[in-house]
């Protein structure tokens, strides 16, 4: 058998190496000429210039951190660089290759038709799946190598988790600050104000649109995923490090690498899933993208299995086998859960479309109904792969169950490179989709684009509930090893660790109850920013306008760039205020009320967080979603009334869906992640020990 840490090292380089081929590939195929190449490079310079900024002030951030962990300990330091620096990688390279492959997409549809066109997004937007895995797996390998694969080892490496979410968490809420201030200033002025269409080349703010779709929902949901992924691998280590080790021994290390395991089959499935996403001329471009997910999941099961078994033996195998398939099942329920509540096709958006006839109000109403009953499912199947990871595994420990619930959470991401691939081919057709508006092709041609763009919302939609229910999980297997950690620095036995845990205790009820507010703390710091930036974008479109009347004539160009630096320019002043809120907070509980108050925090946070982060990812797609259906011509179409209220509905939507939502899920896991790496000082240096209460 193939050692595990080689097999994981052959899946990452095999999964760069493939994600480079597929770049090649892209950018040799032509991208057009004259006004097409001419936009193309305006959203390219955009984003190139927003990351730039970004990318500046996260890193200056991250080396401070690295300097304060220096302190407590060396390897996690390193660590924490790594991480950090391996998730600005993965992001600046899909979303390089994304931004290179919208204008070829366009293209590909003008010249060859809706296969071609698919086949372009696609590849781009695996680009950014694959450098996530692949990078991923790849560095939590070579670390546990070169660390010398001891317990101790094992533990610094949560500095690896540490660095990509503080990367991910900025990455996501700036870029969802600029995408959505962009999103809402255009069309609000555009749609409302002047009754232009989407990606009407008149608009000042239609290229910082386009800026924004790249650095949001490719940047942004890359390191996202990227994040969760790497966290679900070390989190489960780390639980067979602490507390597996004790009764395990030296068979703790079998435990230790199963995930890396699991981790590599999702990375060989991913790329045989590739293949087979194709579509025939006149088809649906939606149903291979949602076919892909289920086939990854199929293949990873039928691949773990073997290895499980050969890793753990016939019986722990099994049940390790089981633990990952129902960590599978639950994502692909609460990505299929999203799609229902977001697909135009079915009766939520339809719905919402239908009441828009009266205004906004009944479409904000209904849409907020729907957005909290999309709640319920995929939380019950996220409850029901947690407890089944629970039960299946306990027999063996109390210990061993835990860690059945970060396997769980390491199946669920097993799917990460196919998922991630499938969210990042949606900003590269709404670009391409884009392009060929402000490029005046024909009809046909945006025609496809449009076909190919639909299929995109619809898949962003289920990558964020993914992202979301994923990140409900593996925050609890972090809390989990955060759980275990507490155990091992005290030398106390499980049953006294329960009672200090226990839900019964005022302490831990305490740290709950100013945990469950944080996520909505986190949300209004968000949405604030991105109304801010909004306002300001939006009185520099009417002032062209203005100022500039022969804009809607064509008689004018709009100063997309100055629309574009606005943004920038507040997207990255906004973005510190959340992270700080996300990094302080776990500190400051630990530090006052103690270990065990946050404990509570870090629970109470992730169930409000997974409640909050879900509603405002499906009821923002919701209300997208109805808002295009209107305009396929349905209650009026575009310009009526119907349309009016259904565009407010959307903009309402913006911010939620795009910023302060998939923000959560980075929230919630940071939040166990900054508990982890500073829980020594949080046990020995807390105001209630101090005070003589324990």
């Amino acid at each position: 058998m193939i050692p595990i840490t080689a097999l994981a090292i052959v899946a990452g380089v095999v999964a760069i190496i493939y994600a480079f081929t597929l770049a090649f590939l892209i950018l040799r195929k032509p991208a057009g000429s004259g006004r097409m190449v001419e936009i193309h490079n305006f959203i390219k310079e955009g984003a190139k210039a927003y990351l730039k900024k970004q990318y500046t002030v996260i890193l200056t951030i991250a080396f401070i951190i690295t300097a304060v962990l220096a302190f407590i300990n060396p390897l996690m330091s390193l660590s924490y660089i790594l991480g950090a620096f391996s998730s600005v990688i993965a992001g600046y390279v899909g979303m390089w290759v994304a931004v290179n492959s919208n204008v070829r997409t366009t293209y590909a549809a003008k010249e060859h038709g809706l296969s071609k066109a698919l086949r372009v997004a696609f590849s781009g937007g695996m680009v950014l799946g694959l450098m996530d895995v692949g990078v991923g797996v790849l560095l939590v390998a070579l670390q546990y190598i070169f660390y010398g694969g001891t317990p101790a080892a094992v533990r610094a490496m949560i500095g690896y988790s540490f660095g990509a979410s503080t990367v991910a968490l900025f990455a996501r809420v700036g870029g969802g600050i600029y995408t959505k201030a962009a999103d809402i200033g255009a069309d609000l002025v555009g749609k409302v104000e002047e009754g232009i269409p989407e990606d009407d080349p008149r608009n000042p703010g239609v290229i910082a649109d386009n800026v924004g779709d790249n650095v949001g929902d490719v940047a942004g949901m890359g390191a996202d995923l990227f994040e969760s992924y790497v966290e679900s691998i070390i989190s489960a280590m780390i639980i067979a490090a602490t507390a597996i080790l004790a009764t395990a021994g030296s068979r703790w290390v079998d435990w230790a690498l199963l995930p890396m395991a699991v981790a590599a089959a999702g990375v060989f499935s991913a790329i045989i899933t590739s293949f087979f996403v194709r579509v025939k001329e006149g088809g649906d471009p939606s149903k291979p993208l949602t076919f892909s997910t289920i086939l990854a999941g199929v293949l990873i099961a039928v691949f773990t299995y073997p290895l499980a078994t050969m890793t753990l033996g016939a019986n722990a195998g099994l049940r390790a086998f089981i633990v990952v398939v129902a960590g599978i099942i639950a994502g692909i329920i609460v990505g299929l859960t999203s799609d229902y509540f977001t697909n135009p096709g079915k009766k939520p958006v339809r719905k919402v479309a239908f009441m828009s006839q009266t205004g906004p109000a009944l479409t904000i109403l209904t849409g907020m109904a729907y957005g909290f009953l999309s709640v319920l499912i995929p939380a019950i199947g996220i409850a029901v792969a947690e407890l089944i990871a629970y039960l299946v595994l306990s027999p063996y420990g109390f210990w061993y169950g835990i860690y059945g619930v970060a396997l769980a959470a390491v199946g669920m991401l097993s799917l990460t490179g196919i998922v991630v691939s499938a969210d990042a081919y949606g900003p590269i057709t709404d670009n391409a989709a884009g392009i060929a508006e402000q490029a005046g092709l024909g009809e046909d041609v945006r025609a496809i684009t449009d076909r190919l763009d639909a299929a995109g919302n619809t898949m962003k939609s289920v990558s964020k509930g993914f992202a979301i229910g994923s990140a409900a999980l593996t925050a609890l297997a972090l809390i989990a090893a955060y759980s275990s950690t507490i155990m091992n620095i005290t030398g106390y036995s499980l049953e006294k660790m329960k009672e200090l845990m226990s839900i019964l205790d005022a302490k831990v009820i305490s740290g709950a109850l100013i945990g469950m507010a944080l996520p909505a703390a986190f949300t209004t710091l968000v949405i604030l920013a991105v109304s801010d930036a909004a306002f300001v974008l939006i009185e520099e479109i009417r002032r062209q306008f203005r100022e500039k009347p022969g804009i809607l004539e064509f008689k004018e160009k709009p100063d997309y760039g100055r629309a574009v630096s606005i943004v920038t320019t507040y997207a990255i002043k906004r973005l510190v205020q959340p992270g700080v809120l996300a990094i302080a907070s776990p500190l400051i509980i630990g530090f006052i009320l103690g270990p065990y108050s946050l404990g509570g925090a870090l629970l109470a946070a992730t169930l409000s967080g997974l409640l909050l982060g879900l509603f405002q990812g499906n009821v923002g797609n919701t209300w997208d979603n109805a808002k295009k259906y209107v305009e396929e011509g349905h209650y009026g179409g575009k310009g009526s009334e119907t349309h009016k209220a259904a565009v407010i509905g959307d903009t309402v939507g913006d911010p939620l869906k795009d910023a302060s939502g998939p923000s959560l899920n980075i929230l919630i896991k940071l939040m166990s992640v900054v508990s982890l790496v500073f829980a020594q000082l949080i046990m020995t240096h807390n105001l209630l020990s101090f005070l003589g209460i324990h």
